[in-house]
């Protein structure tokens, strides 16, 4: 069974690579089925060995993808070489071919191949194609046709090596970020209503480095260069970092993508000596959720320590009722879009009046975000919904103006 940390570093991986490959993989089959050969595949020289990136086979024969054979070994360098023409139609008639053991071995019977050569001229491998007959349609129609693959080939090579390269770079310029302290965190109030006593704060990111862009670009950069989660821990714990310094009451929400839950990184609050019932843990109505039973059970270790479950952006979307249905959250939170204008929009008021009906039924509590009106406020607390923010309440404060806020009265209790 694969685990939760292999589940989430196969999605903090991006998926591009995969559908790429599976690109190629048709490109190669197409293209041995046209040449009517047995096997295709596409090969990347190395120092000493040569690697089998693609291998197209249906007979199941002695060649697989990701074997490594000695460059000395076969046709491939030869071609390069010029001491093997690119295409063979039969090789018992071609003196270097009979010597070579895999010819006997696998048997080839004929045989096509033409180098891949990067932009740069660097030659990248080889395109090959064989069958285990002789085949004595082959001509240089077919070598024209393999090549024209093959240049297609160096420019898909290229552009994955360029898109590693910056990658590479992202995930360096993000690491000297991290090792600088940011995320900077602020703390932006949540209020009950309809006394707007403090309820707690959710802790928001923000970044003094460049380039200048806003949070959620920030950690859209990490996750492409595959620092998303090292990111998003160092966030979470950053605002933990305040909790023992924050007076007793206040919640602290922090967002959290199912990856990171899935990833049992989070585990280690549980050792951090943290009052984890004063944390509410927010997943986002937009992440993508494949697995809920895994997602459910990653997260039981941290409920039964206290941690809330608050379910983001409901109302956003399609996936908000599955969050809710399938994760059974302590608080749902009303996203912003449907929350402006809401005094003035008998839709929003009536899609907003289902959720928080449906949220006290439940045992959920409702929370309003982006609440920027008075006539805003006075329709949420109308409708029923416990809890609001946004900048008509306060807008995200620093550490010393968050603690003047707990001098004020807090409602006390559960932070769900």
């Amino acid at each position: 069974m694969q685990t939760a940390s292999a589940r989430a570093q196969e999605t903090e991986a991006d998926a591009t690579p995969r559908q790429d490959a599976e690109s190629l993989e048709a490109i190669l089959r197409i293209v041995r089925r046209y040449l009517g050969m047995d096997v295709a595949f596409v090969s990347r020289f190395r120092d000493k060995d040569r690697l089998l990136e693609l291998v197209d086979d249906e007979s199941a024969g002695p060649l697989h993808q990701g074997q490594s054979i000695p460059l000395s070994e076969g046709y491939c360098l030869k071609v390069v070489r010029g001491e093997l023409p690119e295409f063979i139609p039969d090789t018992s008639r071609d003196a270097v071919a009979r010597q070579l053991p895999a010819t006997a071995e696998i048997p080839i019977g004929s045989h096509l191949s033409v180098p891949i050569v990067l932009p740069d001229q660097h030659v990248y491998g080889t395109l090959c194609c064989f069958s285990y007959a002789p085949n004595q349609t082959l001509d240089e129609r077919d070598v024209l046709l393999l090549r024209a693959c093959a240049e297609f080939l160096a420019l898909h090579f290229e552009a994955s090596a360029r898109n590693e390269r910056n990658r590479a770079t992202i995930a360096s310029a993000m690491h000297d970020v991290m090792a600088q302290g940011a995320p900077r965190i602020v703390f932006q109030p949540v209020y009950h209503l309809p006394d707007l006593r403090l309820h707690g704060f959710e802790c928001l990111s923000r970044f003094d480095a460049e380039p200048r862009r806003t949070p959620d670009r920030w950690f859209a950069a990490a996750h492409d260069a595959g620092v998303g989660l090292e990111l998003e821990f160092q966030a979470i714990r950053n605002a933990l970092a305040y909790l023992g310094r924050m007076p007793v009451g206040p919640c602290m929400n922090i967002n959290s993508s199912p990856e990171m839950i899935l990833s049992d990184r989070l585990l280690a609050l549980r050792d951090s000596g943290h009052d984890l019932s004063r944390v509410v843990l927010e997943v986002t109505e937009h992440a993508v959720v494949r697995d809920y039973a895994a997602l459910s059970q990653a997260l039981k270790p941290l409920r039964a320590d206290g941690v809330t479950l608050a379910v983001d952006d409901a109302g956003a979307g399609y996936s908000s009722m599955r969050h809710i249905l399938s994760l059974e959250p302590d608080i749902i939170k009303l996203d912003m879009d449907l929350t402006h204008g809401i005094d003035a929009d008998p839709k929003r008021k009536a899609l907003a009046k289902g959720l928080t009906s449906f949220a006290h039924e439940i045992g959920s509590l409702v929370v309003a975000e982006g609440v920027e009106t008075r006539a805003e406020l006075l329709t949420l607390a109308r409708l029923g919904v416990d809890c609001a923010q946004g900048y008509h309440l306060d807008r995200p404060l620093d550490f010393e103006q968050a603690l003047e806020r707990c001098r004020g009265p807090i409602e006390h209790g559960r932070c769900g």
